[in-house]
């Protein structure tokens, strides 16, 4: 199996999230197994770079990456793509940053001879978001990548992107001309990626579900986050070697934190309402 990562930019939060999942992975993998990640960020990963794969990637490479409509997200099939070239007969799986692996990594690759997401969200045409009601009109019955639209058509969540072998090349055409035809009709561009993977993975076997093996944890950020960092300092603070982490998460109470996490808008409102009523003050500056 390839397991891979795409992280860009220079916040180290991101960085440390793709460590602290690779940590998770590290624990399971087998000399048949590779990890990869391509970054504009190279030197995040020097801890790492005795077990990993790392590909640099340039600003220039990856605007060829986003295409002519500059769609930044299609650089996640063009990745895939890249892994699937460098080996066409065996399994990828791609994860974003805000993951980690808490069951069975040996299990999850024989659920990978089929294609594979996160979790399904529903049909694009039953979804209840007003911007996902906006993409459904925008490609209800229409062709895209040779397939036609139908309200069967699935949503499923990107985190997780698991292409089976023998296969990958194909899907990655298929998704790249879905989500290019997409952006040349202007369709709503938010979900654009990660519907043209549902369906060109879904047209190429019956789907499975990743969440029974990884965590993804995007709308709990923040106590994540908080836990993540927290491992870094004491880590960093006892000069623990590598070999000591990837054992410290081997252990680790996944189950401590949610993955899901709904905040009610009205809660966000007030927040917001209450920092514009009452800003902090008495601030003070060490002045050189």
């Amino acid at each position: 199996m390839n397991i891979l990562y795409l992280v860009i930019g220079k916040n180290p939060l991101y960085h440390a999230q793709t460590c602290f999942s690779i940590y998770s992975f590290l624990n399971q993998t087998n000399e048949n197994d590779r990890i990869y990640v391509i970054t504009d960020s190279p030197d995040f990963y020097n801890r790492l770079s005795e077990k990993i794969n790392i590909i640099p990637i340039n600003q220039v490479q990856l605007k060829d990456w986003q295409g002519e409509h500059k769609f930044f997200w299609r650089a996640k099939i063009m990745a895939l793509e890249h892994i699937c070239t460098l080996h066409p007969d065996e399994s990828v799986l791609y994860l974003d940053t805000d993951t980690f692996l808490f069951g069975n990594l040996e299990t999850l690759k024989s659920d990978l001879e089929n294609p594979m997401m996160h979790l399904n969200e529903g049909k694009l045409s039953e979804r209840k978001s007003k911007t996902e009601k906006r993409m459904w009109q925008g490609v209800r019955n229409k062709i895209f990548g040779g397939i036609t639209i139908d309200e069967n058509h699935g949503m499923w969540n990107a985190g997780v992107v698991g292409i089976p072998a023998n296969k990958g090349l194909k899907i990655c055409e298929l998704a790249l001309n879905i989500c290019d035809g997409m952006l040349a009709e202007k369709v709503t561009p938010y979900f654009i990626e990660q519907f043209s993977s549902s369906v060109a993975l879904s047209e190429n076997g019956e789907m499975k579900a990743a969440d029974k093996y990884i965590g993804h944890y995007w709308s709990n950020k923040d106590e994540w986050t908080e836990a993540i960092y927290q491992f870094i300092i004491t880590s960093s603070l006892k000069n623990n070697t590598l070999e000591t982490d990837i054992e410290t998460i081997s252990r680790f109470d996944f189950s401590k934190y949610a993955v899901l996490k709904r905040v009610p808008n009205t809660q966000i409102r007030l927040k917001k309402l209450v920092e514009n009523w009452f800003p902090s003050i008495n601030k003070k500056f060490v002045i050189d």
